[in-house]
């Protein structure tokens, strides 16, 4: 099982340049590093990222990123992860460019 992060272009390419990122400025107005699972994701995209198109997609698999990480309710009373410490490139499984289509944003193909 893996868990997504969205991040809009400029902040995945400083992410990439520092080797380490505390997340986007929702994250750091939290204090925790909001990510979803494959069946969030769809929706964490149209509902934070609706007119968007420069985004990347980025995997990680949340067995590796340790106890700070944890499974807490939100929208809907869903259980989302969130990291209470920084990422690292190392923590990244991989990374896609996230367009939007004329319906939405377009997964990579396997996703769900």
């Amino acid at each position: 099982m893996l868990i997504f992060k969205i991040f809009r272009r400029s902040e995945w390419d400083s992410f990439r340049d520092a080797g380490v990122t505390a997340g986007a400025p929702v994250d750091l107005a939290d204090g925790y590093i909001h990510f979803s699972t494959s069946a969030q994701v769809a929706e964490t995209a149209a509902k934070h990222f609706a007119t968007e198109s420069d985004l990347v997609l980025v995997a990680l698999n949340p067995e590796k990123l340790g106890p700070a990480l944890k499974w807490e309710p939100s929208r809907g009373g869903q259980l989302f992860p969130h990291l209470y410490r920084p990422l690292t490139l190392a923590d990244v499984v991989w990374d896609k460019s996230l367009p939007l289509g004329a319906t939405g944003h377009i997964f990579p193909e396997g996703l769900w």
